[in-house]
């Protein structure tokens, strides 16, 4: 059983009439594994959102969290969530294989966003404002991950628990993919890409003032920590 996390500005009604994640949720009703928990006209971080969704006494065993301008297109999400987290403690669509203390996402590198090298990259995901986008491939799938795209993240819920991982409360709506999945692996968590089909609407909002408000709480959150190696995990 699946907990599909997400947050959004909408009304209720808005969402679910309007948004590609409604829409997306609407089209999936078929399946009784997967149960919406949405944060309706949302003024709260996402990381509050998530950590709420995470500790509360009803969840279910895996969370998927997700933003609500994200079509869902796969039938069979629920049998890629669970395959996926039979693999690995996290999983997500987009990632890197390595973390340095210059990304500042999963794909950029320092505040000037210079792209890291496709050679550490994996994933495949589609973008547009309609379902179906052109597909953007970064990389083989699945693959160990030391960062993953917080577009779409998924974990088993006990595993974050029992690791007390969580989502950092300081990172509202920047850098709390990329502080959650260090997080996880200075934890020992296992991290991966995995074949989900989605399209995402939005190219996110790098650089803009309030990522680089939050910039230095997270360099300096950071600083001097070493990357920890995937070679020493062994992997699916």
């Amino acid at each position: 059983m699946i907990d599909i996390v997400s947050a959004t500005r909408c009304s209720e009604a808005e969402f679910w009439a309007e948004s590609a994640l409604g829409q997306s949720l609407r089209r999936l009703d078929f399946d009784g594994r997967l149960r919406p928990r949405v944060s309706f006209e949302n003024r709260r971080g996402l990381p509050e959102v998530y950590n709420s969704a995470l500790t509360a006494p009803d969840a279910r065993d895996m969370l998927v969290f997700v933003h609500d301008d994200v079509w869902l297109e796969d039938l069979f999400l629920a049998d890629r969530v669970a395959q996926g987290l039979r693999a690995y403690d996290v999983i997500g669509l987009a990632g890197n294989r390595r973390q340095s203390e210059q990304h500042v996402s999963w794909n950029y590198l320092g505040t000037d966003l210079v792209w890291d090298d496709l050679a550490h990259l994996s994933g495949i995901i589609a973008h547009g404002p309609q379902p179906f986008g052109p597909v953007n491939c970064f990389g083989a799938v699945p693959a160990d991950c030391e960062l993953l795209d917080g577009v779409f993240l998924a974990a088993n819920r006990r595993t974050l628990l029992s690791s007390a991982v969580a989502f950092d409360p300081q990172f509202d709506f920047h850098f709390y993919d990329i502080d959650f999945c260090r997080a996880a692996r200075r934890q020992g968590l296992r991290l991966g890409t995995w074949p989900i089909s989605v399209t995402h609407q939005s190219g996110g909002a790098f650089g803009s003032a309030e990522w680089a408000r939050l910039y230095p709480l997270y360099a300096h959150k950071w600083a001097g920590a070493g990357a920890p190696s995937l070679e020493s995990d062994g992997g699916p």
